[in-house]
């Protein structure tokens, strides 16, 4: 209790029901906390502190009443945060972007309605790169959001505001979403646990930009926290499907006991010939993999095929045919827009318009690559692998010397992407550090629909490499 800030979020709904801590005194700690901090990371751009302690007090008073019996939810009085992408009603939700100054939104997103039910507490929403297209957090609204482990270093994108609000004791928790890997990088660079679900598992709606069309398989929300059983249960709270998701599909929740997950057969690789990692990251994927072993798990390398195909699959859809999403709205607006936005806009200009038979075309064959690649995953249930070449990088890199070869931005976040393409959950665990002690996460990927399975294994991971490391900041 030394530092409430950085309890775990369990630990937080523990603790208020057994009233050896408020729900009050939490708020109140982490907003002195986000005030002292926010001033040098930038992490939320909309606050509600006044609407946070008129719910802290009222969380209070309904434990005081507990006795009666009463039903507490499973986050009561836990201080949480949202990525500004997602709406919460009444709040600026603008995504970062001139082109949205002062979208209010009208309603809570379905998720958001969830975890206000089950208790939890909002302090406001975080950072983002406009329009989330970039994994740096940096926009023309509210400019750039900094690293709590190097303030020289980004904490990734586009989720980046909310690892960095977590990872820096901001925010016990939250949600974040993830088409190319904006979850699990930030969550990589931040030294967190993020979880990336299957389309559809966690309802998008209420998301800008919407998860529809030829990005519903892409495009996801899910949570983030400091520990892995922080992130079993904010997913346990959001999970459930709802009519405004486009994949969205009736999937219980499942207990996996542990003796299931015992019996989950793992595969591994350390890295892929398009993208060296640094040796830090590939000796993070074998001390993972070592840690299973002597966990009782059958661990063993394998390296999928075709990796290097979805990753131009992905190109095709997030970039090529998300630059044509977006042109309407960017069209004259040049001197609104942010340089990362105009940076993505002009690289993809290079390319040619992607024609509607290379778009369907694309379509059919990501199918028959998932299916390929899902047959596989009948011999191998689990991979482990990479989330990105590289640890955090600094603000405004865009290419890496690894292994003597020059890494550029988007092949060094493949390992990310790729499961966008495919559709697969996927979780990030901190494992390892860089030689400037910059954190390391792995990737663990799993079968659709069984996100507790992949939680499974990643907690398993985490009790053998000690997980979360605060930050210097």
């Amino acid at each position: 209790m030394n530092d409430p800030c950085f309890l775990s979020v369990c630990e937080m709904a523990e603790a208020i029901r057994a009233r050896t801590i408020s729900s009050a005194e939490l708020i109140d700690a982490h907003i002195a906390r986000i005030e002292q901090l926010n001033p040098k990371l930038n992490v939320y751009v909309h606050t509600d502190f006044d609407g946070a302690r008129r719910q802290a007090q009222a969380a209070d008073a309904a434990v005081r009443d507990a006795a009666k019996p009463r039903t507490l939810g499973l986050l009561h009085g836990v201080p949480i945060s949202m990525k500004s992408s997602i709406d919460v009603g009444g709040w600026l939700c603008e995504c970062g972007s001139r082109l949205r100054r002062d979208y209010i939104a009208s309603a809570d997103a379905p998720l958001v309605a969830r975890l206000r039910a089950a208790g939890a507490i909002l302090l406001g929403n975080t950072n983002v790169p406009e329009f989330l297209m970039a994994w740096e957090t940096d926009n023309a609204l509210f400019g750039r959001t900094n690293s709590p482990w190097n303030p020289e270093r980004t904490p990734g994108g586009s989720s980046g505001g909310e690892a960095a609000a977590i990872a820096s004791g901001c925010s016990g928790g939250g949600i974040g979403s993830d088409g190319g890997g904006s979850i699990r990088v930030p969550s990589h660079f931040s030294g967190i646990c993020g979880l990336k679900p299957t389309p559809g598992r966690v309802p998008a709606t209420g998301h800008f930009p919407g998860s529809a069309g030829p990005f519903a398989q892409l495009g996801v929300v899910g949570p983030m926290a400091r520990t892995v059983r922080d992130v079993e249960r904010l997913f346990e709270v959001v999970a459930g499907p709802d009519p405004g998701d486009a994949c969205a599909a009736p999937v219980p929740l499942r207990r996996w006991s542990d003796a299931e997950i015992r019996t989950l057969r793992v595969g591994y690789f350390t890295q892929h010939e398009m993208a060296p990692v640094t040796p830090e990251t590939a000796a993070a994927v074998r001390k993972a993999a070592e840690a299973l072993r002597s966990a009782s798990f059958e661990a063993i390398e394998w390296l999928p095929e075709n990796l290097d195909r979805v990753q131009r699959l992905w190109f095709n859809l997030f970039c090529r045919a998300g630059q044509m999403a977006f042109s309407p709205m960017l069209e004259g607006n040049d001197s609104q827009m942010s340089p990362i936005l105009r940076e993505f806009r002009d690289a993809i200009a290079q390319q040619p318009p992607l024609s509607a038979t290379e778009l369907l075309d694309t379509l059919l064959e990501r199918d028959v690559l998932r299916a390929k690649f899902l047959s596989k995953m009948e011999e191998f249930s689990i991979l482990l692998c990479p989330v990105a070449s590289i640890p955090a990088f600094r603000h405004g890199e865009r290419e890496w010397k690894i292994e003597g070869r020059t890494v550029q931005y988007l092949d060094a976040m493949a390992y990310s992407a790729w499961f966008n393409l495919l559709g697969l959950p996927g979780a990030v665990v901190p494992v390892g550090k860089s030689p400037e002690g910059l954190p390391i996460g792995v990737q663990v990927v799993g079968r659709p629909w069984e996100e507790e399975a992949v939680l499974g294994v990643a907690a398993k991971i985490e009790q053998a490499t000690g997980g979360f490391r605060r930050p210097p900041v």
